[in-house]
């Protein structure tokens, strides 16, 4: 990840969070199954103190998240996951499409990601977010139950190809069967916020991973600088 960044192009170099990892009406911790801690992740994590850093000024203008939560066909009432929360830019934003009905998981390996989500929903007066503490394997969803599973700059920071096919698999297995998961990466080549040249992934490789984990895409969009795969059965 690079250092010494602006804020705009830190803004989503990390969204996210993690090298591999991958909502009840009130607010709540899920369990996570099993002592994270104990699986640390390892490689490449976006500090908790850089927080601010995902907040930039002019990310909604560019990340245009109300057109990708409409890719995702996110609706008032619906389950949905935010993987690699972060500063839960996307939770807040989810957490009032699906309304109070609705109920969305946040997902972070980093407690205090976890703590800031928490602060923020707060804040906010939100009441159906829960947080969830995955590993660098598993994000430990509740299987079979969601809507949409939103993963925005964290899929290209999987660092492997036969990672990022289980990491498909087992965000495919919290799926309900119409379910979608959506996936946000930057695209390949220099300028705007993001990762390194070297580490953004093409949309070619990971519709062949898409099609390795037994799943289809079923719609594709375009960012100003990234691009928007919808993925499911």
């Amino acid at each position: 990840m690079r250092t010494g960044l602006g804020a705009r192009t830190a803004c989503c170099a990390g969204l996210v969070l993690l090298a591999i990892q991958l909502h009840t009406p009130a607010f709540a911790d899920a369990p996570a199954g099993q002592d994270a801690s104990a699986t640390a992740p390892q490689g490449r994590l976006f500090s908790p103190t850089d927080l601010g850093l995902l907040e930039s000024p002019d990310r909604a203008a560019w990340q245009k998240p109300d057109l990708v939560m409409d890719a995702l066909k996110i609706a008032d009432g619906d389950t949905v996951a935010d993987i690699g929360a972060g500063s839960g830019f996307f939770t807040v934003r989810l957490a009032r499409r699906v309304g109070d009905s609705g109920v969305v998981y946040a997902e972070d390996i980093q407690q205090p990601m976890l703590e800031s989500i928490k602060r923020r929903v707060n804040r906010e007066g939100l009441r159906n977010v829960v947080t969830l503490r995955g590993t660098d394997t598993d994000a430990n969803l509740p299987r079979g139950t969601l809507d949409a599973v939103l993963v925005v700059d964290v899929y290209q920071e999987v660092e492997a190809a036969d990672s990022r096919v289980r990491f498909l698999r087992h965000l495919a297995d919290s799926l309900k069967p119409d379910g979608r998961i959506g996936i946000v990466n930057y695209k390949p080549g220099e300028g705007g916020p993001g990762p390194e040249p070297q580490r953004r992934l093409a949309r070619s490789v990971v519709e062949t991973e898409v099609q390795a984990a037994g799943l289809r895409v079923l719609d594709r969009a375009t960012l100003p600088f990234q691009y928007v795969l919808v993925v499911g059965r």
